[in-house]
């Protein structure tokens, strides 16, 4: 009979570092002791955590001086019923501008923002009836294809002015640059 040659590969021999209940794996590496559960309710709670920082920092408070939807700013105007029924609400901003020639400078006021109204063309009767514009403000308006925007409740002594709906600009918050512009549904 023959006998079998030694085999060159080192795990068909016992190691001596191999005993009763030895584990192969590495035993020091910090992910061994963590349990796949244990990972994953610490991963739900930082999920969990996330949801909430954004629900609460994104909550309204009725006493919060920021402006963070459209129905804040349809409250706060003037009249807001009839605002909303004939017009819509608007910020308003109040702003002067200085400018020098030489040398050539702009120099711009702190805006002073506010809450108001712009009227549709086919409503300035709401505004007839109370005696606030006369005919010639209506005619004046009229010729130069413009609206009527007030601040200040209707009641009391609003502030009312003919003003121009400028869309030459367009909104680059909407429209970046490259894209196509959505159209206009709504004209004043």
């Amino acid at each position: 009979m023959k006998r079998r040659s030694k085999s060159p590969y080192a795990y068909s021999e016992p190691s001596p570092n191999r005993g009763r209940g030895y584990d192969s794996r590495k035993s020091s590496s910090f992910l061994d002791g963590i349990n796949y559960t244990l990972a994953a309710i610490c991963a739900g709670i930082f999920i969990l955590g996330i949801g909430v920082g954004i629900a609460l920092s994104s909550g309204q408070a009725s006493n919060s001086p920021n402006v963070v939807s459209r129905e804040v700013i349809d409250r706060a105007a003037p009249n807001p019923e009839l605002c909303a029924q004939f017009g819509a609400s608007a910020i308003v901003s109040d702003m002067r501008v200085f400018i020098t020639m030489n040398p050539f400078n702009v120099y711009v006021t702190q805006p002073n923002m506010r809450p108001g109204c712009v009227l549709r063309r086919n409503n300035w009767s709401i505004l007839e009836k109370q005696n606030l514009v006369t005919d010639q403000d209506v005619r004046q308006c009229k010729n130069r294809m413009n609206t009527f925007g007030f601040t200040g409740p209707l009641e009391a002594s609003p502030k009312i002015e003919c003003i121009y709906q400028n869309d030459s600009a367009g909104n680059l918050f909407l429209n970046p640059p490259g894209s196509t512009a959505p159209n206009e549904t709504e004209n004043f």
